[in-house]
């Protein structure tokens, strides 16, 4: 594989070529209240190339690994064409070549565990939802997936790699007074299948939570300091700001060069938000990307002042800066776009929950994401649950709490970060230019939020 990709990519007639290659597996079960809904192992295997000449791109995709000659030479014509017709010209940020083999090192594997162990195991915690009083439903999805990944370019990289991904997550559905609610859990990674052991107690406060949301008054609307969550917090630096700093989004818009320019002053002083591929066991772990960059952590905002942003070779061709190691791909259907990994808000200065709600007259603290939508500075999203602070201490729980708000507005507003940093991966993954689910992580300690716009009755 490798003396037949290496030498097609070299001797493509492009200005440059790459080719990868990939093989995976995947296992899948999901619950739907009392039913086992679905169970399925599922083969992929494929490739692509992408080929550059004079500054634009032809790509093709392939399932038959005998066909590749022909396939870059069609992806070398396509480049051509596109070329002949287009004004914009892309330019590719210099790299080192690399060269080399990454083998999984797993804590326990996923494969060794037997179908009917794990349709047993995420059984038992769907019917643990099932059997609380006041649970109508349950929903509970669990996936593992194994890839074998090559690469090769024309400048001489070649990387054989092996990847595993692994999530699960768990909602129960409970009704009172005419009214609905959900509570759920979730856990992900990539090295350690027992992780989803031993998790009664998640599922209990899940369903706990949805009964107990079923039964609570709707938040009055208004503006409020609010107190998030590290896993809310961890959405927001990842929906509202992460994806205003990757490359492409930046590259492509003046208005956003300008908005994001280097050196703006976004926070305060104890502000540092980072995006990073090097967090072993975590489903943003990334060694290289996938045009064979090694990744690296990446500072976007350090002591409140915007330093970074998320690139490819391409936009960083573009913005004359350096390759940050985010272009990446779902899979072989589709080339490397800007994307994060494990994107994170820094440990603050402020301790722990109880030292930022102490001094809070009156406000929300806002858990974990039941969903929400960005347009551009723009955010809206829905907590998981939610509960009043009353003169400093938390009080009765609320539903239905929105928050929205301007980005940088909000960066802020921010006037606490605690010093409790926590990552909980989960089973989902991040969306762009079709490309979803993606494998990302997101973290951040607690963090407090003047002004926030909540809505409600």
């Amino acid at each position: 594989m490798k003396e037949q990709l290496t030498e097609l990519a070299k001797r493509a007639e492009a200005d440059y070529c790459e080719i990868r290659v990939e093989d995976s597996r995947q296992t899948s079960i999901a619950f739907r209240g009392q039913d086992l809904d679905n169970v399925q192992e599922s083969h992929m295997f494929g490739g692509n190339v992408r080929a550059c000449v004079n500054g634009c791109w032809g790509f093709v995709t392939f399932n038959d690994v005998s066909t590749v000659e022909q396939r870059v030479g069609e992806a070398v014509r396509n480049a051509r064409a596109a070329a002949a017709a287009s004004v914009e010209k892309s330019v590719l940020a210099p790299v080192d070549a690399v060269e080399d083999i990454v083998k999984l090192d797993l804590k326990s594997d996923p494969r060794k565990v037997k179908l009917e162990d794990k349709i047993n195991l995420f059984g038992a915690y769907n019917q643990r939802m099932l059997d609380k009083s006041g649970v109508t439903s349950t929903s509970l999805r669990y996936f593992d997936k194994y890839t074998r990944l090559y690469f090769a370019n024309s400048e001489g990289t070649w990387l054989d790699r092996e990847a595993m991904d692994m999530g699960m997550g768990g909602s129960a559905i409970a009704r009172a007074n005419d009214t609905t609610a959900a509570g759920s859990t979730s856990e992900g990674g990539r090295n350690d299948f027992d992780r989803f052991r031993g998790l009664d107690a998640k599922f209990d406060e899940a369903a706990k939570n949805a009964i107990e949301a079923a039964q609570s008054e709707v938040v009055e609307g208004g503006s409020y300091t609010v107190v998030c969550d590290p896993h809310l917090a961890g959405v927001f630096i990842h929906e509202a700001f992460g994806h205003l700093s990757e490359g492409d989004n930046v590259a492509e818009d003046p208005r956003m060069q300008e908005v994001l320019k280097l050196g703006r002053k976004f926070g305060e002083s104890y502000l540092n938000v980072w995006d990073t591929g090097l967090d072993v066991g975590l489903r943003g772990y990334l060694p290289y990307d996938d045009e064979g960059v090694p990744t690296q952590k990446t500072m976007l905002i350090n002591e409140g002042e915007l330093v970074g942003r998320l690139h490819s070779r391409e936009t960083a061709g573009r913005m004359g800066e350096k390759p940050t190691g985010n272009a990446r791909a779902l899979n072989y259907r589709f080339p490397p776009i800007p994307r994060m990994r494990n994107t994170c808000i820094g440990n603050g200065p402020h301790g722990k929950l109880e030292d930022l709600i102490k001094d809070v007259k009156l406000g929300i603290y806002a858990i974990d994401s039941a969903g929400g939508q960005t347009n551009g500075e723009l955010f809206t999203f829905t907590a998981g649950q939610a509960f009043m602070i009353r003169d400093g201490k938390l009080a009765e729980r609320v539903r239905d709490v929105t928050l929205s708000g301007n980005v940088f507005d909000t960066l802020r507003n921010i006037t606490g970060i605690g010093g409790d940093f926590y990552v909980q991966d989960g089973a989902g993954g991040c969306g762009k230019g079709g490309q979803m689910p993606l494998p990302v992580s997101h973290g951040s300690p607690h963090i407090r939020i003047k002004d926030v716009v909540i809505g409600g009755k």
